[in-house]
C-alpha cells in the first residue's frame, strides 16, 4: 500500500503509454512491415521502428528548450519519418496517403497482455489518467481502439510541452484540481520518472524488459528512484491493494 505523505493520500494514477501500457515497437513494425510491402520498399520493420524512436526524444527536446515552435507529435513523427525514409534510400517508394498511414501507426498499437485486466483492477480504487505525449487525438485513437479503461486524457499537448518537463505534470494536477502528491505517476521510464519526481509526483516504476524489442536493453528498476517498483500491471494493482 502507498503511506501516507504530506499533500494527501494518492487518488489518481497517471499512466505513461508508449512502452508502459502499450506495446510501440510490436504495433509500429507490424505495421511498417505492411505499408513497406505494399509500396514495394524493402525495410527491415524492426530496425527502423527502433530508429524512429530514437529520434522520439531528441525531437520532443527541441521543444522543450523553446529550439523550435510547439508543434504536436503527429508532426514530429512525420519530420523524423521523412527524414528516415530518405536516410534508407527508399523516400521515392512511399506517396503521401503512405506516409500518412504510418504517422498514424502510432495511433493504433496493442496493449500490453496484462494491461487491460490490470487497469479495469486499479480502477476499482483509482481515477487512471493516461499521461502521455502523445497529442489529444492520437491518445484518443489509441485508447479506443486498444480498449483501455482510462478515465481521462492528459496529453502533454495541454501543456503545450513536452515530458519530462514538470510543466506537463503540474498542469496534470492542476486540471485534476489535485495537489501533485496525491497524483502517482506509472512508467517503464527512468527520465519519465525523474520529471514527475520533480514536480512532487509520487512514482511508481513499471518494468517492460521487451519495451525495445529483443536486441535492446530496457530500463531497469535500479536505474532510478521511486516510491514502488513493479514488474507488471497485475503486480502494482496488488501493490495498490486492488
Amino acid at each position: 500500500m502507498i503511506t501516507q505523505q504530506p499533500g494527501g493520500q494518492v487518488s489518481v494514477l497517471a499512466f505513461d503509454i508508449f512502452g508502459t501500457t502499450v506495446d510501440w515497437r510490436t504495433g509500429v513494425a507490424d505495421q511498417v512491415a505492411e505499408i513497406a510491402a505494399q509500396c514495394g520498399a524493402a525495410l527491415d520493420a524492426g530496425t527502423f521502428a527502433d530508429e524512429w524512436r530514437d529520434r522520439y526524444l531528441p525531437s520532443m527536446g527541441r521543444v522543450r528548450t523553446g529550439e523550435r515552435e510547439w508543434v504536436y507529435l503527429d508532426t514530429l513523427h512525420r519530420e523524423s519519418l521523412d527524414q528516415l525514409l530518405e536516410q534508407h534510400g527508399v523516400g521515392d517508394a512511399f506517396d503521401e496517403p503512405a506516409r500518412r498511414r504510418l504517422v498514424l501507426a502510432w495511433h493504433r498499437l496493442p496493449a500490453w497482455n496484462d494491461a487491460i485486466a490490470g487497469l479495469t483492477r486499479l480502477r476499482t480504487r483509482y481515477i487512471l489518467a493516461a499521461l502521455s505525449n502523445g497529442g489529444f487525438a492520437l491518445l484518443t485513437h489509441l485508447i479506443k481502439t486498444a480498449g483501455l479503461p482510462f478515465d481521462c486524457i492528459l496529453s502533454a499537448e495541454l501543456a503545450r510541452t513536452y515530458k519530462p518537463d514538470p510543466l506537463v505534470y503540474r498542469t496534470a494536477a492542476g486540471l485534476l484540481d489535485l495537489p501533485p502528491a496525491q497524483v502517482m505517476m506509472v512508467a517503464a521510464h527512468t527520465w519519465d520518472l525523474h520529471g514527475a519526481h520533480e514536480a512532487g509526483l509520487r512514482t511508481a516504476f513499471l518494468e517492460r524488459p521487451l519495451e525495445k524489442g529483443p536486441d535492446r536493453a530496457a530500463d531497469r528498476a535500479a536505474d532510478v528512484t521511486s516510491d514502488l517498483a513493479v514488474a507488471g500491471f497485475t503486480e502494482l494493482a496488488e501493490a495498490l491493494g486492488c
